[in-house]
């Protein structure tokens, strides 16, 4: 794009501009045309042709301009809904605490309707401690509840959700899940994994067209509040046709010129390939787009679903190493042909075993495409060695650095001593040559991302500030190094590197501005950085004024 030839439409300023390609901000413009960055630079060397007449010349003082915020990893139904009306969020501080937390959905939605909530994390409880249906049985006996975990693994019902899902003590669970049942063999309304995913869809299913698009209105302007601009909506089900990656939704949004963030897609990985495919000739335009599959490979450390070489230190059987959701020659089964194809693939692997093995294929099978590249999941615990070979291997690091905190004390209690050090290696996984692409996970995880920031440059909760002087602060890396891997390292993940993640000329005009400068606070006053306005393709899509 020639910028000599016509004026810019917009013309940003400020003393301290990120770019992304330097360690510190500078004084500089950013010019915008349409919806691409047409030139950046030092005002004082701005083309005097660039600004006309109804050139929108904005300055923004001392505040911080840089790339937009983008999310590598967002479950954005789940988090559209939890956030809404139709459902709840919470923790809880015990089993009972979390029942009574149920009273105020259960006020404004019909009588006879599911109880919906996210959030709860037995590990966190006082007194901790799986809960089980009799809890809830005793305060709705007459209305189906269904209570996901806080890493939406697990899934809580009342014996009302059993029975009008159909679960009874004879029903056999899909392969990859399980039902937890009593000594007696009864179920106690504890579903896990696959078997908790397979429901989703019914539990949801009586939530009208409308209303789950006021849910994702409503998202859409919680994402551009805290200054993100771009998503990769990721599968949260390995199993055909549950992925959640509602592109009905998001068309509909886009036909009515409502979609305010960059949506990059990633449906699940199956033997049937088609869905990616459909989605790709159908949605071409710059806001919406298909990028590439994701799978699982297994499940999460705190119930010991991870798959790891090595037994957990707490271990609750002999050989307990968790399991893969799938076995590897199925995994690369499903790998080969779609990196044939050209499609990058990104895996689910928390466990040090999945990532040694999904390392493996990925080496054996690299997507064709050079401009692509594979991306896993997640990546809690290595094996040592494994960290140098990622970047060998050309794979992306996708990781959420709010994951660190979540259960302080179980890395320890899990895996023990000997294996923490190789846990969430970032600054190690940047010295190898790495690339880190910063996500939330939410709704595991709130989407704000200067607290998952924060977390990165001081290795210390972002509610808490604990543990003072941070967990394995010798992993901390540096604001630069957690800015990129929020903007360009993501937009690898997305694949849309040379596009999005930089302020450089050809690259969309996805911006934020943040005051005051993060970069003139200490690492440990990054959270007082607020966004003032957020800006998709030159439109500004969210004002602090």
């Amino acid at each position: 794009m020639d910028s000599s030839f016509f004026p810019a439409d917009l013309i940003l300023r400020s003393s301290a501009v990120f770019t992304g390609s330097e360690e510190e901000p500078r004084a500089a413009a950013v010019a915008v045309a349409g919806d691409r960055i047409v030139w950046v630079g030092d005002p004082a060397d701005m083309p005097e042709e660039l600004q006309g007449p109804d050139t929108e010349v904005r300055d923004f003082g001392d505040a911080l301009i840089m790339p937009g915020f983008h999310d590598a990893h967002m479950h954005v139904f789940h988090s559209a809904l939890y956030l809404s009306p139709l459902a709840e969020r919470f923790v809880g501080d015990n089993e009972a605490d979390a029942v009574a937390r149920l009273a105020p959905l259960a006020a404004r939605r019909p009588a006879g309707s599911w109880l919906l909530t996210q959030g709860w994390r037995d590990y966190l409880w006082d007194p901790a401690g799986m809960p089980s249906k009799s809890s809830l049985d005793a305060a709705y006996s007459d209305r189906p509840v269904a209570m996901y975990s806080g890493d939406a693994h697990t899934l809580w019902l009342n014996s009302c959700a059993l029975e009008r899902l159909g679960i009874t003590d004879d029903t056999v669970p899909p392969a990859g899940g399980s039902y937890d049942r009593d000594e007696e063999g009864h179920l106690t309304g504890i579903v896990r994994e696959a078997a908790a995913m397979e429901l989703m869809p019914r539990i949801v299913a009586e939530f009208s067209t409308e209303e789950l698009l006021d849910a994702y209105r409503s998202f859409e302007r919680y994402l551009n509040e805290h200054g993100i601009t771009g998503v990769c909506d990721v599968s949260l089900m390995a199993m055909p046709g549950l992925d959640f990656v509602r592109d009905d939704l998001y068309a509909q949004l886009e036909v009515n010129d409502e979609l305010t963030v960059r949506v990059s897609m990633f449906p699940t990985l199956l033997e049937d390939r088609s869905r990616l495919d459909e989605l790709q000739a159908e949605h071409t335009g710059p806001l919406l787009q298909a990028r590439g599959f994701k799978q699982f490979f297994d499940g999460v450390s705190s119930q010991h679903t991870a798959w790891v070489h090595d037994p957990y230190t707490n271990a609750r059987f002999d050989g307990d190493c968790g399991r893969p959701t799938v076995g590897p020659e199925v995994m690369e089964a499903l790998v080969a042909p779609a990196a044939a194809e050209g499609h990058a693939v990104r895996v689910h692997a928390i466990g040090d075993e999945a990532i040694h093995q999904c390392l493996d294929i990925f080496e054996r099978h690299p997507v064709e495409d050079a401009s692509a590249r594979h991306t896993i999941e997640h990546l809690e615990n290595f094996q040592p060695a494994d960290i140098e070979r990622l970047a060998r291997a050309g794979v992306i690091a996708s990781v959420q650095p709010r994951h660190i905190t979540l259960d302080p004390g179980g890395p320890e209690r899990d895996l023990g001593a000997e294996r923490v050090p190789y846990m969430w290696p970032f600054r190690t996984l940047l010295d190898t040559g790495a690339i880190l692409a910063f996500g939330t996970d939410s709704p595991v995880t709130d989407i704000d991302p200067l607290d998952a920031v924060y977390t990165a440059v001081t290795r210390r909760d972002a509610d808490t500030h604990e543990p003072e002087g941070g967990w394995l602060p010798e992993e901390a890396i540096t604001l630069a190094e957690a800015l990129r891997a929020y903007t360009a390292g993501s937009a690898a993940a997305a694949q849309r590197s040379g596009e999005l993640g930089e302020l450089a000329p050809g690259q969309y005009a996805d911006l934020v501005a943040l005051s005051p400068n993060p970069f003139a606070l200490p690492p440990e006053d990054v959270q007082q950085a607020k966004v003032q306005a957020t800006y998709v393709g030159g439109k500004q899509v969210y004002g602090a004024d």
